[in-house]
């Protein structure tokens, strides 16, 4: 038995159940600091430092001159993405990963394995990997259990991998469309992200991988939209819209990582934060797990935010805040905290308190149990498929109840869509007609890293629009419109000329993914507004005008990572479909929307705009952010958040309130009986809003605190009931204290935060109330089906 096995054996006797363990704290007092501090740094053994980047400056900052024996050679915290940092085969990444942690457990004393995490936003980003759809896909479906199922099934294939930690889900609230990341969010709501946010953290935690709930937090409302820039966020915001899916990931879905957002909060870069990652994430909401840096993210303190001078101090101000590993290679947390702690300037302290987190968490993953293999369970198998069938059918799932049916015009005498059985002549055309890559967002893999592989080939089957048409209906006209940056005369001349000679023209628009100008949607691709990118607008119209001569049936389909204007083109396309890069089932999923095979139930998480500039904000605002007297704009969106159409229709009766009053400390039910009145079959989302229309502080005109997706059969109907606590009212009052208050709400059952279709009046009667992270977060709902 080598040192390392026995003093491993003899730590595994040590262990003891619960948070903590004899076996951790005998590990703190024997560890030289060197070995303390190897345990709180990755390390990215395929990194590039030169050509595309998957990470914001990669190239500067991954470069590492020590050798793999060196950098091991007092043990490894986690190791970084090795199935997603280059194309590799599942199986030979399995046993580089083995080789790997063998050598780590062989070179230092204690013989503790590297905890191994990867991408999995959309899927785990790996070679051949299942491209699911993105999250602001999952956000349109409004269905938490399949974002659970498809979490569990994502957590299932890493562990088979041998990975420990997923680094999803994103839980930013939109709040600027123009954000390149807009595609990684799960909406404009922080209700909405936070129930799906924490149920795919349910099923990844419940596969057995660590999730890590990020940015936290305000990423997403940098100034402009742009990527990293400065956000300009009062604490009353910051408490009401961006924490709350934090707050319920933590609470109910059981997250046991979170990493800091890049951005900087009036002046105060989230990585340096102690208030934000130890007061309140640790004191207050009382987080046992570990804060983890986004990538390079300490190392960014010194160098574009300059809040530190060097290396050894952005490391002391990021282990002070509360940040307990940097990732995702050794810098600042190496040598430069080192020689800080050694000088006196760093309490030794402060690194135990954080690696006792990573030991604890390492101990929960079995990685210090004498009887860890090293050999993923894959090896063993001898075999695996990371994009098995099951996997398809809920990718294809997940994708067709993403897509929006914004709009469904007449055409010959009835609704455009669905399309007829048989068509005489079908053309798809635009830029994304005949491209794989409109289906998927900048995380999947082939987006993320395969683009810059053109010798290696997908590893996944992906139909485009043009294909998935012509499995179903054979001959079809299509023609590859360009790209979504650029479309020539002749290319706009030729799609034309299909949509004047067939009887149904498709025309696919949108975004293709990448990072940091490497595509108009993803990590990095900002918009400077919200009009269709490059030559796509004028493309679109001038081949809708094409068709209207020709009375041809159109049906624009945006497939994006973020919704664009279209104003100039609803009330001339004959329908128009919205999807969230729906992922590698995408095309099909279309096709089974388009024809009817499956009926339309998604909803805008984000609101589509009229104009290109018009909209930059969401439908969560205050009276004065909507259109007024006092400006020339008009910032109505042409589709709210929650808008999607059906193939059926659906009536709502029995409206009731359980109460006229209640107390501040007491709970309501608000009932109604949904109808399918329609011939098919189809759901329809029942959404909740609340409205406070005298507050102590300005509220918004209404947010959504409950909703549910209710399946109906043709002239069936259901019983909803939600339960509104009067938690579900507090916000942060003029003290910075959030608060329940006395006072008149109305709830307004509605089909979008632009339909209502009832409204309850409640009063709220007793003494202004605090509450804490110990209140009410969810809106439970019950859904009794009538024969």
């Amino acid at each position: 038995m080598t040192s390392g096995a026995a003093e491993k054996q003899a730590l595994s006797q040590d262990s003891v159940p619960g948070g903590g363990s004899d076996a951790v704290e005998r590990l703190i007092r024997e560890m030289t600091l060197e070995e303390k501090l190897a345990q709180l740094a990755g390390v990215w053994v395929n990194a590039s430092t030169d050509g595309d980047s998957v990470a914001p400056l990669q190239n500067e900052m991954a470069g590492d001159g020590r050798s793999w024996e060196e950098v091991i050679s007092n043990g490894l915290g986690q190791i970084t993405r090795m199935y997603g940092t280059v194309p590799v085969e599942p199986l030979e990444g399995a046993r580089r990963l083995a080789a790997a942690q063998e050598q780590i457990m062989a070179a230092s004393r204690f013989g503790i394995p590297a905890q191994v995490h990867e991408e999995c936003l959309a899927g785990l980003a790996a070679w051949k990997a299942t491209a699911f759809p993105v999250p602001l896909a999952w956000g349109a479906t409004f269905n938490p259990a399949l974002v659970r199922r498809m979490a569990g099934l994502i957590g299932d294939q890493m562990r088979q991998l041998g990975v420990h930690q997923g680094l999803a889900p994103v839980l930013d609230v939109v709040r600027d469309l123009r954000w390149g990341r807009v595609e990684e969010t799960i909406g404009e709501d922080p209700y909405l992200v936070g129930i799906l946010a924490s149920s795919y953290v349910e099923g990844l935690e419940g596969a057995g991988i660590v999730a890590t709930l990020k940015h936290f937090v305000g990423y997403s409302a940098s100034r402009a939209g742009r990527n990293h820039a400065p956000v300009s966020m009062g604490p009353r915001e910051l408490a009401d819209v961006m924490l709350p899916p934090f707050e319920l990931a933590i609470k109910y879905g059981g997250a046991r990582s979170v990493m800091h957002a890049y951005t900087d909060t009036d002046g105060l870069p989230a990585a340096a934060n102690r208030a934000l990652l130890t007061s309140l994430l640790r004191d207050e909401w009382g987080f046992a797990g570990t804060v983890v840096a986004d990538y390079f993210g300490v190392a960014f303190l010194n160098v574009t935010h300059g809040v530190a001078a060097d290396s050894g101090e952005a490391a002391a101000l990021a282990l002070t805040a509360g940040v307990d590993v940097e990732l995702p290679t050794v810098n600042c947390f190496g040598m430069p905290l080192q020689e800080r702690v050694r000088g006196g300037a760093v309490a030794e302290a402060l690194v135990d308190t954080a690696l006792r987190r990573v030991l604890t968490q390492k101990q929960e993953a079995g990685l210090l149990s004498s009887d860890f293999n090293p050999a993923p369970p894959a090896l063993a198998a001898g075999t695996i498929n990371l994009d098995p069938a099951v996997n398809r059918e809920l990718a294809r799932e997940i994708a067709a109840q993403s897509l929006v049916l914004l709009s469904n015009r007449t055409h010959d005498g009835g609704p455009a869509l669905p399309l007829p059985g048989t068509l005489s002549a079908l053309g798809v055309v635009g830029p994304l007609a005949q491209d794989p890559f409109a289906m998927l967002g900048c995380y999947s893999f082939d987006a993320h890293v395969g683009a810059s592989h053109p010798d290696v080939p997908m590893g996944i089957r992906i139909p485009t629009v043009a294909d998935a048409a012509a499995s179903r209906f054979g001959s079809v006209r299509s023609a590859a419109t360009g790209t979504c940056e650029t479309i020539t005369e002749e290319q706009i001349e030729e799609a034309c000329t299909i949509a004047s000679e067939v009887d149904t023209c498709v025309i696919a628009v949108g975004d293709n993914a990448g990072l940091f100008g490497r595509g108009t949607s993803g990590e990095g691709n900002d918009a400077p507004d919200l009009r269709l990118p490059g030559d796509q607008h004028r493309m679109l119209d001038r081949v809708l005008a094409a068709a209207e001569a020709a009375g041809t049936r159109t049906v624009v389909v945006v497939l994006s990572g973020r919704p664009y204007a279209l104003g100039d083109f609803v009330d001339r396309a004959s329908a128009i479909i919205q999807g969230f890069f729906p992922g590698e089932e995408g095309g099909e999923a279309l096709w089974d929307v388009l024809t009817g095979v499956v009926n339309p139930s998604g909803k805008l998480p984000v609101s589509v705009p009229r104009t290109p500039g018009g909209q930059p904000g969401t439908y969560l605002r205050s009276r004065l952010a909507g259109p007024s007297g006092v400006s020339a704009l008009d910032p109505s969106p042409l589709f709210g958040f929650g808008h999607g159409l059906s193939y059926t229709s659906f009536a709502f009766s029995d409206h009731v309130a359980g109460a006229p009053a209640m107390s501040t400390a007491e709970a309501v039910t608000v009932s109604c009986t949904v109808t399918n009145t329609g011939a098919v079959d189809g759901a329809e989302v029942v959404q909740l809003y609340l409205e406070d229309p005298v507050g102590e502080v300005v509220r918004p005109v209404r947010e959504l605190i409950g909703f549910a997706r209710v399946e109906l059969a043709a002239g069936s109907s259901a019983a909803v009931e939600f339960t509104v606590h009067a938690d579900r009212t507090s916000f942060t009052g003029v003290d910075l204290k959030r608060v329940v208050t006395p006072g008149l709400v109305k709830l307004h059952v509605a089909t979008s935060s632009t339909q209502d279709v009832h409204t309850h009046e409640v009063i709220l009667h007793g003494e202004r109330r605090v509450v804490g992270f110990d209140r009410e977060m969810l809106t439970p709902v019950r859904i009794t089906q009538h024969i």
